[in-house]
């Protein structure tokens, strides 16, 4: 699980993504929480993490992706890189107050590693 806090800039979800693809963790389960954070990040910026995520289906299967935004303006971000973001792999949108459980990951197709 990775969770945001203060600000969160581009720069920020540029290490989490080469972090994730580094690490072998693309074709598993993860879960996203933007906390209280402040989310920074231009269109521009969304459009080139979009751009960039949609490149990554050349390495690997993706695994299923929670994201849990605790505000309005944070559901809207988050609504705003499931659409530019957009691969083949479930994608839930949780508020805060009704986070996923386990049922959610359970529930997630299992993928084997590529």
């Amino acid at each position: 699980m990775a969770r945001g806090a203060d600000t969160i800039v581009l720069r920020d979800m540029e290490r989490y993504l080469d972090d994730v693809v580094v690490s072998g963790a693309l074709p598993y389960a993860k879960i996203f929480d933007l906390g209280t954070a402040k989310w920074t990040p231009d269109d521009a910026d969304m459009m080139a993490l979009g751009a960039r995520i949609r490149a990554y289906p050349a390495i690997g299967k993706f695994g299923p992706l929670a994201i849990i935004a605790a505000s309005d303006t944070l559901n809207q971000h988050a609504q705003m890189f499931a659409t530019l973001a957009d691969v083949e792999r479930p994608l839930q949108i949780f508020r805060a107050e009704e986070p996923p459980g386990n049922g959610w990951r359970s529930s997630a197709p299992r993928l084997s590693p590529a």
